[in-house]
């Protein structure tokens, strides 16, 4: 099986927000949720609960974004 960018889906008290996104990208949603719940019979993954875990990989794997928040330090991170 391939790596996905995508590979655990974490669990944290949620923040509840409203969004709309394209058909298009709805699908594709769907269709990553169903290829990550293909290993994992007892378990189907909601589409929903990929969101965070990619915007979250994104903003990890953005070094830009990581050099010009030390720079700016716009608010304190989780972990300092």
């Amino acid at each position: 099986m391939t790596k996905l960018k995508l590979d655990d889906v974490i669990e944290d008290k949620p923040v509840k927000m409203t969004i709309e996104f394209p058909a298009e990208v709805y699908s594709d949603l769907q269709d990553y949720a169903a290829v990550i719940s293909e290993g994992h019979k007892d378990v189907k993954l909601k589409p929903e609960k990929l969101i965070v875990a990619m915007i979250s990989k994104f903003m990890a794997t953005d070094r830009e974004f990581k050099k010009l928040r030390r720079k700016v330090q716009v608010r304190p991170t989780a972990s300092g």
